[in-house]
């Protein structure tokens, strides 16, 4: 049985990700920085709730022990993040902290649990608006939107998989793109996107991946996406 935790699970992308992969027979962590929905989401889909805010260190700290207790850890997806798309001072060690920061408390405070795996993995969620390919290339929508602050914290979240993978070979490190969805991130209308499934199995597909996938690699629907 493979025990994964996803972060920010409690609504869009995460929530259907823990279905995905509950469906496919994963025993599911689901952490939110909001109890209430996040034990209404976990009950709702039948997955294991624990208390997850990315940007405190008890509380990671707190959720990974709980997790280790019962079990240990597969797959880690670090999913959580919000969205800022000016370049406001004021709003950049929020999105930092959230988005980037909040992978490397969560990371560090997993690996002691995925290292006791057969086959641990990390799918770090991201962004083609974080992509300098996606971002220079006129086809792609990343290339005529104002990402701002949002966009900048995902070009970090690949870099953070790229050093991860070379620093920890024994943990197989993947960015995904899961596309533009319907989801309630950040300020701006997401209604034109693709159903929030499609993306979450984007994510899922490389969270359920086996042994010899590519670590340090940056993924999307269609295959690998350019840094």
């Amino acid at each position: 049985m493979t025990t994964t935790l996803i972060t920010g699970a409690n609504r869009g992308l995460g929530r259907d990700t823990a279905r995905q992969l509950l469906e496919a027979g994963h025993t599911v962590w689901l952490g939110a920085r909001d109890e209430a929905s996040g034990r209404a989401a976990a009950a709702d889909l039948g997955a294991r709730f624990v208390h997850l805010d990315v940007t405190d260190d008890d509380s990671v700290a707190a959720a990974l022990d709980q997790v280790g207790v019962a079990g240990g850890l597969d797959v880690l997806v670090n999913n959580a993040g919000i969205a800022r798309y000016g370049m406001r001072s004021a709003d950049a060690l929020a999105v930092l902290d959230t988005n980037v920061v909040g992978i490397v408390r969560v990371t560090e405070a997993a690996l002691p649990l995925l290292r006791r795996s057969a086959h641990p993995v990390v799918v770090n969620v991201s962004s083609a608006l974080g992509s300098f390919t996606a971002n220079h290339d006129t086809v792609r929508p990343a290339s005529h939107f104002v990402s701002g602050l949002y966009g900048v914290s995902k070009a970090a979240v690949s870099m953070l998989t790229v050093q991860y993978a070379r620093a920890v070979p024994e943990v197989t490190f993947v960015a995904v793109e899961p596309g533009y969805s319907q989801t309630g991130l950040g300020d701006v209308d997401h209604s034109g996107g693709q159903p929030v499934e499609d993306g979450a199995a984007v994510i899922a597909r490389w969270a359920q991946a086996g042994p010899g996938i590519p670590t340090g690699t940056f993924q999307e629907a269609g295959g690998v996406l350019g840094w």
